[in-house]
């Protein structure tokens, strides 16, 4: 950080994963709350793409447990296409409904001149394309990529220095994951229903009071898992909303208006501030033509890794006008 001028100050590395970012603005939101400062920056950035998938996937599989699922090839496609066939078999969900959020997000990010995918996709697109890990086709995957983000936090009074309508964070949660027992049919809440619940108990915001979402899915199906877990709906209910349209930019509750990690692009380290810098934008009317009709409150759900079956890591970041 010596080139950007700040030699002297402290500086904290926060590595964790796809959520090294969120962590890193998690950590600065507590050094001002706590008044030890007024002003903190959190930086978030990753060099993913070096022209050969199998080094970059094995780099991305050391976020797993590597004693035991890296160690016996079970990486991140092979975790979510088990999760949402188990989704399939417990609710009925269809292949076609998965494609579904891949064609949403595909058209979201087209919008997003931010995004390193630029391509609508049909349904018979996307099932059509290269399989990855059955029901995951190629499409549904978030690219390989590199990427950087950053935000600027600061104490309230500071903030209004500089703008009459400074955004507001609610509330952040964080959890470690769950791991659930797999030798048992007993469940454990979720790292993202521990961390959404703390969010929502600090902030004093509940799913109802959401306008607009920016949702960790590095793999379309996990669009679903996540937003029944965040409690915007029942188990297995996800589906309907899509189908209905309330997901989309138009929607009642819009998810990755940004065009989500399948197209918007997940440079791992970045990602977390790239998600709520999307938000911040959303809350401010600054997003063009994929603006969310009137946000008050956005929420930033953003993971990492995976151990035991659940993530290692989750953030849930509650912003407010």
């Amino acid at each position: 950080m010596r080139d950007a001028g700040l030699a002297g100050k402290p500086i904290i590395n926060t590595p964790n994963a796809c959520a090294s970012s969120s962590t890193a603005f998690r950590e600065a939101w507590l050094a001002i709350a706590s008044g030890l400062y007024d002003i903190a920056l959190a930086v978030g950035f990753e060099k993913l793409y070096i022209d050969d998938t199998a080094k970059t996937t094995r780099a991305l599989a050391s976020c797993t447990d590597i004693a035991t699922e890296a160690n016996m090839g079970v990486f991140f496609p092979g975790m979510y296409a088990m999760e949402a066939k188990r989704y399939m078999y417990e609710t009925g969900c269809t292949r076609e409904q998965f494609a579904k959020i891949c064609v949403k997000n595909h058209k979201n990010g087209c919008l997003n001149p931010h995004a390193q995918i630029h391509q609508q996709v049909t349904v018979e697109e996307v099932l059509a394309a290269k399989m990855i890990a059955d029901p995951i086709t190629l499409y549904m995957c978030s690219p390989i990529g590199d990427g950087g983000a950053a935000a600027i936090l600061c104490s309230e009074e500071i903030a209004r220095r500089y703008r009459s309508d400074p955004i507001q964070i609610a509330g952040i949660g964080m959890s470690s994951g769950g791991y659930q027992d797999m030798m048992t049919d007993v469940e454990k809440p979720t790292a993202t229903q521990m961390a959404a619940q703390e969010a929502f108990e600090i902030s004093g915001i509940g799913p109802e009071d959401v306008n607009v979402i920016e949702l960790h899915s590095a793999f379309s199906p996990a669009e679903f898992l996540y937003f029944e877990e965040l409690g915007f709906c029942g188990k297995g209910e996800a589906p309907q909303f899509l189908d209905a349209g309330k997901t989309e930019i138009t929607g009642t509750i819009p998810v990755n208006p940004s065009g989500g990690l399948e197209s918007k692009g997940h440079p791992v380290g970045a990602t977390g501030l790239a998600m709520i810098s999307e938000i911040v934008w959303q809350l401010r009317g600054e997003c063009g033509k994929r603006q969310v009709s009137s946000p008050k409150v956005g929420l930033v759900h953003n993971g990492g890794g995976i151990i035991g079956g659940d993530a290692a890591v989750m953030c849930v970041h509650i912003l407010k006008k």
